[in-house]
This record gives C-alpha cells, sequence and structure tokens, in this order.
C-alpha cells in the first residue's frame, strides 16, 4: 500500500482516541487556538467537552470526577496563562491523592526557546505537583505517552500528571495504522497491593489483643473502594471507627461503630490506633494527637507516607480494603476475637460523645442573629438526604462543619483536602452533578471561597444543573483576620485587608438565571434550603452569620496564640 493510500489521523485525535480507551468520558476545558484539532477529536470519540469561564475550574472539576467516579478525570487546556492559571487546581489533586490528567497546548515545538507568545517551562512547573509530567515530541509517541500519563496515575498513591503537547504535535497527521492505540483495560498492570501477609497477620493480633482500639477511616478506604472491609472489620471485632476527608460516610451516622466527636477522648486513651489511607499532616496534628502510650498502625497505599513526621509499631504498604478485608479474616478465625470484652470501651467513648454533643448543643440551636455558623451547618446537616452529595468550599467554615454535617453515605463527601484550595466549590459541583445527575448536590462556601471561581456558576445554569447553595456571608476572612487580632490586637485585625465587600451573592445568582434568596433570622434557613431544593436551578442562599463567630480550630492554632 502507498503512503497516498494510507488512513492519516492528526496527533489530536490520536490522543482523543487515547482518551477513550482510558475511560474518559468527559474533558473540562476553556478553549484555546493550541487545542482546536483536540477538542474535535473529542468530539468525534463521543467525549463530552464542557467548557468553562476559568483554567483552575477545568482542574478542579476533573480532580472532582476522579474522587466521585474512581475513574480518571481529565482537563484540557492551551498555553501561557492558560497552564499557569491550572496549576493550583493540579496541586490541589496532588495532595489529594487524586487520578487526572491534565493536557496543555504550548505553542509549536519548533519554535521552543524561540521567544514565541506563551512559552514558559511549563514540564518544569508542573513536575514538583504531578507524579509524571512529559513532552509529547511528535504524534507517533502521542499514545504511548497519554497511556503512561495514566499508569502513573494509579501507580502506588493515586494523583495527577501532566502532558505538554505542542500545538503543531497536534495539528500533525501520522498514519493510523503506525500509531499504536492501546486496547481498553489491556494495557494497565493490575496495581492494588494487599500488603506484607506477615504485617497483615500481626495487625489481626494486635485488633485481637486491644482492650481499647479505634481506627481511623481516611480518603483512601474511598480511592481504594474499600468502604465494605472497612465496615465489615469495625463490626466483627466491635472497633470504633472516626473518619475524615472522604472516608467521611463510610459508617452512616448513628451506626453504633461511628463516632465523631470523641476523637481527642479516644486517641488520647486508646490502646491500639489503626490509622489507614491518611497521612500524618496538618490534619492529625503531625502525629502528636496520638497517645505516646499507644501502640500505632498505618496503612497507606505510599510507603513514603508510613512512618513519616511520627514512629510507628507497624507499617503496612497495601489497598486498604484489601489489608483490611485480610485482617478482619485473620481476627475473625481467633476463639475470642476480643470484641465481647471491648463492650465497656465503645460506652466509654458514647459518654464522651454525648459530653462533647452537649457542649456544642446551645450553638446548634441557637437563635441569636445574626446567625451563629454552628446553627448553620446544623440546619444544613440536617436537610441532607440519603443520597444528598455534601461539597464544602473554604476555610474557616469547612473546618467547622466538618463536626457537624455528617454525609448519610460512602463518596458523598468532598472538600478542598490538604492543599486547602479555596475555590473548589463550583467545580465540583460541576463534576458531582455531570457524573451523578441524579444524585441531589449541596454546597456550602465561605464567601471569601465563592468568588475565587464563582463566575461558573453561570455555567451551571448554561447546562441544567440544579443544586443547593449555600454561602456563610461574615463579610471578613477570619483565620487572617484571627491572626492580626490575637498578634496585634483587635484595632489592627484589619490591617490585613481582610475584610470583604457587603456582597448580594442571593442577586448575583438570580442575574445568571439561577435561584437566590437571602437568610437573616435562622427560623428561615431550612425553609430556604426546601425552597432551594424545589426551585429545580442553581441555587445560593446567602446567610448572614455572625462576623464576631470565630472558628474554634482557628482559635487553637498555635500560631494565633
Amino acid at each position: 500500500m502507498s503512503d497516498a493510500s494510507q488512513e492519516l489521523v492528526s496527533g489530536g485525535h490520536l490522543v482523543a482516541k487515547v482518551l477513550k480507551a482510558e475511560g474518559v468520558e468527559v474533558v473540562y476545558t476553556l478553549g484555546g487556538g493550541r487545542i482546536t484539532d483536540l477538542h474535535d477529536g473529542c468530539a468525534d470519540e463521543g467525549i463530552d467537552v464542557v467548557g468553562v469561564r476559568q483554567e483552575r475550574v477545568a482542574v478542579h472539576a476533573a480532580d472532582g470526577h476522579a474522587r466521585i467516579t474512581g475513574r480518571p478525570g481529565c482537563a484540557l487546556v492551551t498555553s501561557g496563562p492558560g497552564i499557569t492559571d491550572a496549576l493550583t487546581g493540579v496541586a490541589g489533586a496532588f495532595r489529594a491523592e487524586s487520578p487526572m490528567l491534565l493536557i496543555g497546548g504550548p505553542g509549536a515545538d519548533g519554535r521552543h526557546t524561540m521567544g514565541s507568545l506563551q512559552e514558559p517551562p511549563y514540564v518544569d512547573l508542573m513536575d514538583p505537583v504531578t507524579k509524571f509530567a512529559a513532552t509529547v515530541p511528535d504524534p507517533a509517541h502521542a499514545a504511548g505517552l497519554v497511556s503512561m500519563a495514566f499508569r502513573e496515575c494509579y501507580l502506588g498513591a493515586p494523583g495527577p500528571s501532566f502532558l505538554e503537547i505542542p500545538s503543531d504535535v497536534l495539528d500533525a497527521k501520522v498514519p493510523l495504522e503506525k500509531a499504536r492505540i492501546p486496547e481498553a483495560g489491556h494495557h494497565r498492570a493490575p496495581a492494588r497491593a494487599a500488603g506484607d501477609p506477615e504485617a497483615v497477620e500481626k495487625l489481626a493480633d494486635l485488633l485481637v489483643r486491644a482492650e481499647k482500639p479505634a481506627v481511623l477511616l481516611g480518603g483512601q478506604v474511598w480511592t481504594t473502594r474499600g468502604t465494605d472491609a472497612a465496615v465489615a472489620l469495625v463490626r466483627a471485632l466491635n472497633v470504633p471507627a472516626y473518619t475524615n476527608g472522604a472516608g467521611r460516610g463510610t459508617l452512616a451516622p448513628g451506626d453504633p461503630h461511628h463516632f465523631e466527636l470523641s476523637r481527642p477522648y479516644a486517641f488520647a486513651n486508646a490502646d491500639l490506633i489503626v490509622v489507614v489511607g491518611t497521612p500524618f499532616d496538618i490534619r492529625a496534628g503531625y502525629g502528636t494527637r496520638l497517645s505516646p502510650t499507644a501502640t500505632v498502625v498505618q496503612i497507606d497505599l505510599d510507603h513514603r507516607t508510613v512512618d513519616k513526621n511520627r514512629d510507628i509499631d507497624l507499617g503496612i504498604t497495601g489497598d486498604a480494603g484489601l489489608v483490611l478485608s485480610s485482617a478482619t479474616e485473620a481476627a475473625s478465625a481467633r476463639i475470642d476475637s476480643g470484641s465481647v470484652r471491648r463492650k465497656a470501651w465503645l460506652e466509654e467513648l458514647r459518654t464522651a460523645e454525648r459530653t462533647a454533643a452537649d457542649k456544642l448543643l446551645p450553638q446548634l440551636t441557637s437563635d441569636a442573629a445574626p446567625i451563629h455558623p454552628y446553627r448553620l451547618v446544623h440546619e444544613i446537616d440536617r436537610f441532607l438526604t440519603e443520597d444528598s452529595v455534601y461539597i464544602g468550599d473554604g476555610g474557616g467554615i469547612v473546618t467547622l462543619a466538618g463536626q457537624v454535617v455528617q454525609p448519610k453515605s460512602p463518596g458523598h463527601w468532598l472538600d478542598p483536602g490538604p492543599l486547602g484550595t479555596p475555590g473548589v466549590g463550583i467545580p465540583f459541583v460541576l463534576a458531582a452533578k455531570r457524573a451523578r445527575p441524579g444524585k441531589e448536590v449541596v454546597a456550602l462556601f465561605g464567601d471569601g471561597a465563592f468568588p475565587r471561581t464563582g463566575w461558573d456558576f453561570e455555567t451551571l445554569v448554561r447546562h441544567n444543573l440544579p443544586f443547593v447553595g449555600i454561602i456563610g456571608n461574615n463579610s471578613p476572612i477570619d483565620p487572617t483576620r484571627y491572626a492580626e487580632a490575637a498578634a496585634y490586637g483587635h484595632k489592627r485585625e484589619r490591617a490585613g485587608g481582610h475584610h470583604l465587600g457587603d456582597i448580594s451573592y442571593d442577586t448575583f445568582a438570580q442575574m445568571l438565571g439561577g435561584y437566590g434568596e437571602e437568610v437573616r433570622d435562622p427560623a428561615d434557613i431550612a425553609p430556604a434550603l426546601r425552597r432551594a431544593r424545589e426551585s429545580g436551578l442553581p441555587s445560593l442562599i446567602n446567610v448572614r452569620v455572625d462576623p464576631d463567630a470565630y472558628v474554634p480550630a482557628t482559635m487553637n492554632q498555635t500560631r494565633y496564640k
């Protein structure tokens, strides 16, 4: 066959074929002239192309898609500010261990280093916050590098990859028969590590012998879809469970093994603490909040996370679901699994749970105006159904909600993650409604977080994606305001410009075609939430909360004292 008669495929269409083979169903993008062929290829492959108003939104949405579905997320951006604007979203996905691919389309490779428009060192920028970053040199190598990028996304703890594909590579054509397009499901080796058998057996022995065990179920429990295994372990062995991040919802509120507010008491008094799929980072006080006399076990997909920031007694590198399932099987085979003698320990924790809840109750039910933020999150928690996906976006308000708002099912909680990125809310709503259109999405925003990506509220209106949005509106950015007040006195708490303008976010929602309502009386919160649900539109309930009610976690941070 002569070259003239060979079927040719462009680099952009070839990449789209590989994305399809990798299971990509939707790409989030902000159009640019250098990636038009890739957009066209995605359309040919039946991949939904969702256009947004800011590149960071595209990446956060791809991140959210991966967290919700377990399948890879994908974002496409153009060169220059397209890629640099995306950097924050990639860094957030990296810290959150979210498998997604960002493709950036810089200028023609043939003009590299000549000073062409929008020519920063993209791979160098992305390398520290990705698991894999590379340039695609020509169309013939495009398929292999896309496949490699996705493999790296799932190697060990998941995370993002980045590919720089120059515009001349996307536009150039090669013979289709010479382009290797991986067959779906055939090119990625299984990567679920079950953990060292001897270590798992030791874990089972520790669980059986422990008088006062506690387990912390982190985000990797959901990432590995190990929810059933985690539930089986705590029930079979009668172990109290605490959750954080995407691990929330593993056990439904009211489950006899689900605990939340008694965590400090449990971790100070337990004789065995098993930490599953979450690092000893700032959220865990770098490991200092665990009893120094407790036996500590850590299970994680990444060996570099195990034993980081504090000494542990047993570390297991592996898939949370597989490790917990094996440990349950080994422990349950013992004549005495220890479950009966732990009844007194669970009652002790229930007492601590009730004490902590009683301490919060006056604020949860406060009728004060301006509205106490604890009352707001209490009403949101009561509003959620079994099918509600809850999204938190912000700093102080998300920390506070974490004490009160409890998703009813696994995979129904999304937050900014360890990077603490404000502005993830609207992109996460977009991802959740696209991936799970039948589910209700309820999102709580801080008024310092919402404006970062708030204009893409219009994207939700444009695509007819209803959700219930709430803004805790108090004008100042609390953590930094409190820092200045604590360090320099209340007269200087405005020195950093942390007081924002008084914005009517309800009017903003109405202006863009959504539903908006303002609430100043706590008794009006629940009715407003119901009206937003019934509107069938993207909505914002603008709740005026007390500007002088600081989040306890902010006040307790050492640097503010």
